[in-house]
């Protein structure tokens, strides 16, 4: 009987420590995607130093467009000509392979599988324990934006776009097409899975909503202009900019879109936006050419604060981790900003230009120049 109770208080015990409202990565050593999450959100739950130290930096000598993302403690990133570069913790080079091919995408990491599109038009899935490509899939246009996974009729897919304007759900293990979704113009941004709905921007100015169900169409919406970037979604609600200046909001249940708004409107001082958004449970982050990141609150659209950046922000984008911004300029200058208040509490000038997001994990976060350089910082 004794025995009996201690088991039930154990079971008891372990299941209120284990309880979270949130939920949270499975590994919080990894940063296996481009903004962290199938949602594009760009929320890191990691606690950053107030004064962070440079551990090391690894220079690559390489050109890159590509983002960084971290397996098990180990960096990767792609150059423009094709090499795929893997750095450990310690800053040491432990993985390369080339594709002998341009490609500007940034990799994507599930079940030891790296997946990167490329300029040629070929999606690939290279195996990082064999080091050695799995599969091949070609499409009629180049791909430029980092895939994402999601389940197409139950099947685990590899989903990325293309500039021949289709949307692609490829088996995850074979590579073999599931399905294809056509847009109106070329796909030039990642896209967001929410609920098994696929969620992209086109050139062609439309935010689109596909049923990884039933393989239809659920949903589009027309914005101003041309969607150079990605949307980024956290539960119900997700975020897009077009490239004129103008930020929107927009509800997602069930694969439709409804109360769509703009929550920053382009003016004639207003500079183009490529930036992907960065959510937290109350804002919106996202940095505009007219050199300011911006904070929106997300229950009312007001402008919290505005940040005006040390240098032009080009295409990076805004990384949360809890309650402090990491934002880069296309100039090198890395900010740590208070997400509260805005106000600057740390900066690094890496001296080399930046179009690369963030990336974070427990303890460490990475910074990744166009010249392949990689700056790892920590407490």
């Amino acid at each position: 009987m004794k025995k009996t109770l201690w088991i039930v208080f154990w079971l008891v015990f372990l299941t209120a420590c284990n309880k979270t409202d949130k939920k949270l990565p499975d590994n919080d050593a990894d940063w296996t995607i481009f903004r962290g999450d199938s949602g594009l959100s760009a929320y890191a739950d990691v606690e950053l130093p107030d004064q962070p130290t440079l551990y090391w930096t690894f220079k690559s000598n390489s050109r890159t467009a590509s983002s960084p993302v971290i397996y098990r403690q180990t960096a990767y990133w792609s150059d423009k000509r094709g090499h795929i570069y893997g750095i450990d913790n310690q800053g040491i080079a432990v993985f390369n392979y080339d594709f002998a091919t341009a490609i500007d995408a940034s990799p994507m990491i599930s079940d030891s599988i790296l997946f990167i599109g490329r300029i040629d038009g070929w999606m690939s899935a290279l195996s990082l324990s064999r080091q050695d490509t799995l599969w091949n899939f070609e499409t009629l246009g180049q791909i430029s934006a980092s895939p994402n996974t999601g389940i197409f009729q139950g099947k685990e897919v590899v989903v990325f776009g293309s500039y021949d304007n289709f949307l692609y759900c490829v088996d995850k293990y074979s590579g073999k097409e599931i399905n294809r979704f056509e847009s109106g113009y070329y796909i030039n941004g990642s896209v967001a899975v929410q609920n098994n709905y696929f969620v992209l921007g086109g050139c062609d100015a439309w935010l689109r909503v596909f049923n990884g169900e039933d393989g239809a169409a659920s949903d589009s919406l027309q914005l101003d202009t041309y969607i150079p970037a990605s949307p980024a979604i956290d539960g119900k609600e997700g975020y897009i900019a077009d490239h004129s200046g103008n930020v929107y909001a927009f509800s997602l249940e069930n694969g439709k879109i409804s109360h769509p708004r703009k929550i920053l409107t382009a003016s004639d001082n207003s500079g183009a936006v490529v930036s992907v958004p960065a959510l937290s449970a109350t804002c919106i982050y996202i940095l505009s050419d007219d050199r300011h990141l911006y904070a929106i609150r997300r229950a009312d659209g007001k402008i919290l604060w505005k940040y005006l950046q040390k240098g032009d922000s080009g295409e990076s984008s805004p990384l949360v981790c809890r309650d402090k911004i990491i934002s880069c300029t296309r100039n090198g200058i890395v900010s740590i900003l208070d997400a509260h208040d805005g106000s600057l509490l740390w900066e690094y000038d890496t001296g080399e230009p930046i179009t690369a997001s963030p990336a974070a994990i427990k303890g460490r976060f990475y910074i990744l120049t166009n010249k392949g350089s990689l700056f790892c910082f920590g407490s």
